[in-house]
């Protein structure tokens, strides 16, 4: 207590030394607060050195006798809490409101900060959307309004024309800008916020993901990749019409547009989450401003301005992440103390070593159950096939997918661990319970003000950071939606070949559309009330499955024809609807929940209000009904099976569908619409029949 008291007479007379503006006054007050704090406050008591601002900040509220100063300002409230100390001896706790407010305190400097990441990216577009493209056209003199050339897959395309240049960059694309980019688009806020929240809720049992990465990248390079290298598409979807038909190829298309139309809204959502829990801006605000600056630098600058703004934002993430880490580390009493705090609650555990597919992290759903999600959206997903194809060649490609590799579990480790950090931040004073953070991903900004705060610029690199990471996977999104919208749905119902000028005003308005129609969806995602990575992987395991599905029974399935592809995929498609809404409606009712790991709120050191037991903040034992029915075991399965059993409920349908729709003959099928393990089997069982006719020919 004395130490409280030393320190608030401090601070008070600091700040009645200098005679200047509130706002001058305000810095130096927080630069004298930081500078005690750190060497007199115990590392593990950060949420207690926040209490005796509040306290100071709730006393304010009930008086008015300080003058030059506003309400609610640093001066005021350190000279009316000297008072009340002299009085009532800090008898009063603050409350969670005057705790909160006190935490944002976004400053000045880290305002700057955030702003000028968004200038950076907005002058990158600008430079590839009007300077460099005026050079090259100065250069080249190309002709704006003749149609593209005969490409490697038959596919009309031009070195240089605009659909090339705006959407694959040229296929003249850098390694590691490419790579970067990867990282950048696959590591969104989504991952940044929600894979630590998941650590803090329900352990490390999904860190284990990890190995999960690496299977992934080793099945995508050697089964899917391999395919699209070759032909060079610029949509993927382009694949389905090669090896089926123009409906399977339309279908796959939608379901793609559906499940980025379900993607970013919810990537757009968190950083607004962070921002709104360190500056108290309404999400509303924050969202439009953010998407106008991403749909201007992707609309104007293509996947050049994409790929360069996202290896600026990787740096900035990567950065921020790494300094919280660091900082947050050493308030926490350093390594050891971090791990012991967690492996007491029992946070720090192995897998379940178990095959049950209902249970929430599992074995099964860890290594192969999340396989099968994280496959699709290396190996067959637009939005990181479309940079791979930006590269010269398949060498390129595959350094880049190692490259991109390394990067992604570096920086899922990061995530991972800062989740250890935050409960052993907050292992005493849950702030989930006391509503410090409102929802579960603000757990992360709420760590970074409580760790970061007093030091200027700090606070805003890493909201910066959080936005530069959901920027790169929408502006990527906008891209890849603009390449499908133009390749699969408007060339094809163009009468006309599209001239190089309509091609360019087209895929524009695509980016900004769909830019648009994100942003208004964002309304809706926060209504959704769940963890935003179980939330995104459940509504998109609805569209990801089917086409997961497609991919595997057309490249490692020869004998498959369209329609009992398309039935395979319509099957998955219903199957997962039904699915996930009786898991969501069961969720909601509380026949389903999962267990959390324990918290405390022992030593909580400002007031809030007791909340009643519920799903939402208490510690449950799953208790499930004495017996279940069929369909119950079928919903009770873990989120993490939902792209796996959906693929293989529309692999399964589509091999039955072919005994009523009949088999495609193996030499009917073009070797090169197959993946290489294919192609070895299919050579080997056809090289003698190729050689006597090709002899027969030759007679």
């Amino acid at each position: 207590m004395s130490t409280t008291i030393q320190r608030e007479e401090i601070i008070m007379d600091a700040v009645e030394a200098v005679n200047t503006p509130p706002t001058v006054v305000n810095a130096i007050a927080q630069t004298v607060q930081s500078i005690i704090s750190s060497t007199t406050a115990k590392a593990t008591t950060s949420v207690s050195g926040l209490g005796s601002i509040s306290t100071a900040a709730a006393t304010t509220t009930t008086t008015s006798g300080t003058t030059d100063t506003t309400e609610g300002t640093i001066p005021t409230t350190f000279s009316t809490t000297t008072t009340t100390i002299s009085s009532s001896s800090m008898t009063e706790k603050p409350s969670v409101s005057d705790l909160s407010s006190a935490l944002q305190h976004f400053g000045i400097v880290d305002y700057l900060v955030f702003i000028a990441m968004l200038v950076v990216c907005a002058v990158i577009g600008f430079y590839f959307g009007f300077i460099e493209k005026k050079k090259k056209q100065q250069n080249t003199q190309l002709p704006t309004d003749e149609k593209d050339g005969a490409g490697t897959a038959g596919i009309e395309e031009r070195r240089g024309s605009e659909a090339l240049d705006y959407l694959v960059g040229g296929r003249k694309m850098k390694v590691l800008p490419v790579s970067l980019s990867l990282v950048a688009s696959f590591v969104s806020g989504i991952s940044l916020l929600g894979t630590s929240t998941e650590i803090y809720v329900y352990g490390t049992q999904y860190a284990f993901i990890l190995v999960t990465l690496a299977i992934s990248g080793m099945i995508s390079w050697y089964i899917f990749l391999p395919v699209f290298c070759n032909l060079q598409l610029t949509s993927t979807y382009e694949y389905f019409e090669l090896r089926f038909n123009r409906t399977t190829r339309v279908v796959a298309s939608v379901l793609f547009s559906i499940t980025t139309l379900i993607w970013l809204p919810i990537v757009i959502y968190v950083p607004a989450l962070a921002f709104n829990q360190v500056t108290g801006v309404n999400v509303h605000v924050i969202t439009p401003a953010v998407c106008i600056i991403c749909i201007f630098y992707t609309t104007v600058g293509g996947l050049k301005a994409v790929v360069w703004t996202d290896v600026i934002q990787t740096i900035i993430m990567v950065g921020a992440i790494i300094i919280v880490v660091i900082k947050g580390t050493l308030n926490a009493g350093g390594l050891s103390a971090v791990i012991q705090r967690n492996l007491e609650t029992g946070r720090l555990e192995w897998p379940e070593w178990t095959f049950d597919p209902r249970t929430r992290m599992s074995v099964f759903a860890l290594f192969i159950g999340y396989t099968a999600h994280s496959t699709y959206n290396i190996g067959c997903n637009q939005i990181i096939t479309q940079r791979l194809l930006s590269l010269p060649s398949v060498r390129a490609m595959g350094q880049s997918t190692l490259l991109f590799g390394f990067g992604v579990i570096i920086l899922t480790s990061l995530t991972l661990y800062n989740g250890l950090l935050l409960f052993a931040t907050y292992h005493d004073c849950d702030p989930l319970t006391t509503k410090l953070a409102k929802a579960k991903d603000q757990l992360v900004p709420l760590l970074v003000m409580d760790t970061l705060g007093a030091y200027p610029g700090v606070c805003g690199m890493f909201v910066a950071g959080v936005f530069s990471a959901s920027l790169s996977s929408l502006s990527t999104a906008l891209n890849s939606m603009a390449a499908v919208l133009l390749e699969d749905y408007i060339k094809p119902l163009s009468k006309r070949p599209l001239t190089e000028r309509q091609t360019a005003i087209t895929m524009r308005l695509c980016t900004v559309t769909i830019g648009i129609l994100s942003t208004v969806l964002v309304f809706g995602v926060e209504r959704m009330g769940t963890h935003v990575m179980q939330l995104f992987m459940i509504l998109s395991s609805v569209t990801q499955g089917p086409l997961f599905a497609l991919f595997v029974m057309g490249m490692l399935c020869p004998r498959l024809n369209s329609k009992s592809a398309l039935t395979g995929a319509l099957c998955s498609f219903v199957f997962m609807t039904w699915l996930c809404i009786n898991a969501q409606l069961a969720a909601l009712s509380g026949e389903l929940h999962y267990e959390t790991k324990p918290v405390s709120v022992d030593g909580c050191t400002y007031e809030y209000d007791a909340p009643g037991v519920t799903l939402a903040n208490a510690t449950l034992t799953a208790t499930e009904p004495a017996s279940l029915s069929f369909f119950q075991h079928i919903y009770y399965t873990s989120f993490m099976n939902y792209t796996l059993f959906s693929s293989l409920v529309g692999i399964l349908a589509g091999l039955l569908s072919s005994l009523v729709f009949g088999r495609v003959e193996l030499e009917d099928v073009d070797v090169d619409l197959l993946a290489p393990c294919m192609r070895r089997l299919y050579k080997s069982k056809y090289a003698s029949v190729e050689l006597n006719e090709s002899s027969l020919k030759s007679a």
